[in-house]
């Protein structure tokens, strides 16, 4: 067995050991109650076990040698040339490095698209919760829970109009785990000022909605989607308007392109224009090499949640929007620039504007100058 095949199979067969030494593992914990192994994530783990076992495995049965015949011959045979190994050693180098760089990039996935119920073992960061509530700004509310399907839903709370009569509803998303109370109180207050009624939504995966994971705005179109068809049930007014930070901006975008909604007016704080961009300034930010890191993290995310993440781009779904836009975006965000915020909006066909705040990051304007957010929000309310 040269060496190549021996390596692969050791591999192969380790995966294996290592997928039966989980499941007996998780097994004992669970039968002796330390831990609850359905919040395990089996599907993801167990899938990546098994496709690095097989890979190995299929590739050791290629690389085997055939078998020599041990017939005699009668006439005399050369001496054979030793074989070089350097072939073989650098395809196990390969393999190995291979390997090395796909699985703590896999879970890195995991990490960043997974959370976890505080206090349960897990991959992922506790679940964020609804830090405050909005009777904490004084303001009346009602909390709806949304049914997605038998065992999912979405949280919401609904906050009527300051004024005598609702001049229509703004439909709140919040960003990348963020929940209605860490992102959407204050915007909300302002817009029942305005004399709207506000319905702050949880994304799956976050605050009071079920679920655990979140797909920066892939999957959340559909909660979009889901929150705006809803609107009949608690007979919500028109006009609708659909306001997103970040993450929400994108889920907006993707509902109007991909699902087909039609909402009166959107305002898109904080966008991003391309999921690849999104993921290589953070990788940059953290002085992580984005080179290929960042492909396979959008590849092993994809995989792990049903979806092609590379068609996720914003910048793309912009040409589908048919009704006003505001977009409000920070000069100093690390995160997206000015130059994609500005290709983006390009790409909108409807009556629109672009606010660029010189001194603001990657975060909402309402914190940083409420006074220029309310009078932006206003002047673009009025003009509907």
């Amino acid at each position: 067995m040269n060496a190549s095949r021996k390596f692969l199979t050791i591999t192969g067969s380790l995966a294996l050991a290592i997928l039966a030494g989980i499941i007996i593992i998780l097994v004992a914990l669970h039968w002796l109650g330390l831990i609850n192994a359905w919040l395990f994530p089996f599907k993801p783990v167990i899938a990546m076990l098994i496709s690095v076992s097989l890979s190995c495995l299929i590739l050791a049965q290629i690389r085997q040698e055939p078998k020599q015949q041990n017939q005699k011959s009668l006439k005399p045979q050369r001496r054979k040339k030793p074989k070089r190994r350097w072939p073989n050693r650098l395809l196990s180098l390969l393999i190995t490095l291979l390997i090395l760089f796909n699985i703590p990039t896999y879970f890195l996935a995991y990490h960043m698209t997974h959370v976890r119920i505080a206090g349960q073992p897990g991959i992922g960061i506790p679940k964020p919760r609804n830090s405050s509530i909005p009777s904490d700004r004084g303001l009346p509310y009602i909390t709806h829970k949304i049914p997605v399907t038998q065992s999912e839903w979405l949280e919401t709370w609904l906050i009527p109009s300051q004024t005598s009569s609702s001049k229509g509803t703004v439909f709140l998303f919040p960003g990348n785990r963020g929940t209605k109370g860490s992102q959407l109180l204050a915007p909300a207050q302002s817009f029942t000022s305005f004399g709207y009624d506000s319905l702050l939504v949880d994304f799956q995966g976050v605050g009071g909605s079920s679920g655990n994971k979140t797909t920066i705005g892939i999957k959340e179109a559909q909660d979009v989607v889901t929150a705006l068809r809803y609107s009949q049930q608690l007979n919500l007014k028109p006009p609708f308007i659909l306001y997103g930070v970040s993450m929400g901006s994108a889920a907006i975008l993707r509902a109007i392109s991909v699902n087909g909604i039609k909402p009166d007016a959107i305002i898109l704080e904080l966008p991003f224009a391309r999921i690849l961009d999104a993921v290589k300034s953070r990788l940059k930010y953290y002085r992580i090499p984005p080179f290929i890191r960042a492909e396979l993290l959008i590849f092993w995310a994809g995989v792990q949640h049903g979806v092609n993440g590379f068609t996720h781009n914003p910048i793309d779904f912009a040409h589908d929007v048919n009704c006003p836009a505001l977009v409000i975006h920070g000069e100093q965000d690390k995160w997206t620039t000015v130059a994609e915020i500005k290709a983006l909006f390009q790409n909108l066909k409807s009556p629109k504007q672009l606010i660029i705040s010189p001194d603001v990051g990657h975060q909402q304007l309402i914190g940083i100058h409420r006074s220029l957010w309310n009078s932006t929000l206003k002047k673009f309310l009025n003009s509907l």
